[in-house]
């Protein structure tokens, strides 16, 4: 009996995990559409992305009440409750990267709508979205596997897209000076660059979560150094 109730929560967990990865897809695609759409100047593919973000706040909800439920009913200890607490701590930054792409698409809905003179062009931010999508896909890649070394290198690349956002500042008061027409432009790429580097920011989160749930370590507010020491 006990083998059968331990089988049927290893199945409810490997569920909840899958649906975690799937909310992981669907605002790597919201990020993805945003940088695009930020590109052509698609509308309608902006309005899908604001409108989508009710889509990723819904599995927010739903995987919260799972997670609630089977710590109710299984009442978990040790590994599987740090899995559980990981989940739902990871589903809240997913939420979060949702929220940023869609700050992305308001942006650049504003950024088109308006016209005119274009301040910078946004190669430097795409190159920062690149990164930072990259970043959120190696991290779902580590939680599917449990992969700490993989997820202690993520952590360590998001110092990478911090300099990158302070280097696309420094261009963009650059351009502000010397063409005060580009300041509001600018000032929405500012936001828009904000908003990759926030993503890099939770993806970092759900990475030291995953080294959580394998090693029962917080390496939150760690040193890279102190984590890599960790993971080995």
């Amino acid at each position: 009996m006990a083998e059968h109730t331990s089988k049927q929560f290893d199945a409810e967990l490997e569920s909840v995990r899958s649906r975690v990865l799937q909310m992981g897809g669907l605002v790597e695609e919201q990020i993805i559409r945003a940088m695009d759409a930020l590109g052509s100047g698609d509308m309608p593919l902006l309005e899908k992305v604001i409108a989508d973000d009710h889509r990723v706040n819904a599995m927010e909800v739903e995987l919260d009440e799972l997670c609630s439920h089977i710590i109710a009913r299984r009442q978990p200890a040790a590994g599987d409750l740090r899995m559980i607490f990981a989940i739902m701590k990871t589903v809240t930054d997913l939420e979060r990267i949702g929220d940023e792409a869609q700050k992305i698409a308001r942006m650049a809905k504003n950024i088109h709508e308006r016209g005119g003179p274009q301040a910078p062009p946004v190669v430097e931010v795409r190159h920062a979205a690149e990164a930072a999508i990259s970043m959120l896909r190696r991290t779902l890649d580590c939680f599917a596997r449990l992969d700490c070394d993989a997820a202690a290198e993520v952590i360590r690349d998001d110092a990478g897209i911090d300099t990158e956002f302070r280097s696309i500042l420094r261009q963009l008061i650059t351009y502000m000076m010397e063409d005060p027409r580009t300041i509001t432009t600018s000032l929405e790429i500012v936001w828009i660059a904000k908003a990759i580097e926030r993503i890099g920011d939770h993806a970092t989160n759900i990475a030291e979560f995953i080294i959580y749930v394998v090693k029962g370590a917080d390496v939150r507010h760690s040193s890279i150094e102190d984590i890599e020491t960790t993971v080995r």
